[in-house]
């Protein structure tokens, strides 16, 4: 019995290595928020090519991650940036987002917005 517990334990050991040699992590983003999160919606966007977002405000916090595409992020005050497929975003609540705009004009942009809500809030408001 004992070589087969012997046995049992140093296959469950070799499958824990090849298991931590294939998971990898890399931070995308690092932020501090300003207030409490009790919900999260999480949606995916799909924008055509070309597109380019209106002049919006989130009441609450938003994180994403660009799954294909590119696109043209400035909040305002700050320098506009490109986002390429795997880079995250931040847009801080009460903050206008000038620019979420799809930066191709022959591909569709699609990302991941996670809505972090302290209760009800809207998850956008275009600024006209």
């Amino acid at each position: 019995m004992k070589p087969f517990i012997i046995a049992v334990l140093m296959l469950n050991s070799v499958v824990m290595m090849a298991q931590q040699k294939t998971i990898s992590r890399k931070e995308l983003l690092k932020t501090s928020l300003d207030q409490s999160v009790k919900s999260a919606e999480i949606q995916e966007i799909t924008m055509a090519a070309g597109l380019a977002a209106p002049k919006h405000v989130h009441q609450c916090p938003v994180v994403g991650i660009i799954k294909s595409g590119e696109a043209i992020f400035q909040i305002e005050g700050q320098k506009s940036i490109f986002l390429r497929e795997g880079d995250a975003f931040y847009e801080p609540k009460n903050t206008t987002i000038l620019h979420f705009d799809n930066a191709s004009a022959e591909k569709p942009l699609i990302f991941t917005a996670i809505y972090l809500k302290e209760g009800n809030e809207e998850n956008i408001k275009f600024i006209k």
